[in-house]
This record gives C-alpha cells, structure tokens and sequence, in this order.
C-alpha cells in the first residue's frame, strides 16, 4: 500500500476525531479507530517537521548575490537551538 499524501492522512484523521467525538462506537472499534488516528497523528507530525526541514529562505546580501539560509522558526536562534 502506498503511503497516504499529508492531505488524505489529514482528512482520514479528521474522519476519526469526528466519529470519536460522536462517542456511538462500540469500545473494541473506538480503540481501533484510536490507534489509527494516533498513527495517522505522527505520519502528518513527521510530513510536516520533513517538509520545514526542507524550507529555505533565499537571502540576497549586500553584493547583490543570493545565498541559501536554513528556515528558522520564531522559537529558533539561528543555530537551529531553541530560544
């Protein structure tokens, strides 16, 4: 089976919470569905650490020359430590 798109495993999460929260599942398929969410939860957590990994800011100095800088979020320093 392939891997699901952050989207599909976003909206198959979606789908859980909201029969979760209808609380009319049976307890064996609320744990099931549960455990499926939570494996969809760190699928979606790992896509998205993956893809700000992969985010770069184009910076252009002072020469005119572009440059490469590793995207740092508000709670980063600039080593990539947090504040």
């Amino acid at each position: 089976m392939a891997k699901p798109t952050f989207e599909k495993a976003m909206q198959q999460l979606e789908g859980i919470v909201q029969e979760l929260e209808t609380g009319d599942l049976p307890l064996e398929r609320a744990i099931k569905k549960f455990e499926e969410g939570i494996k969809l939860s760190k699928f979606c957590s790992e896509a998205l650490d993956e893809t700000e990994k992969r985010i770069q800011i184009l910076l252009q100095d002072q020469e005119g020359k572009v440059t490469e800088k590793p995207f740092i979020t508000e709670n980063e320093s600039e080593d990539g430590t947090p504040e």
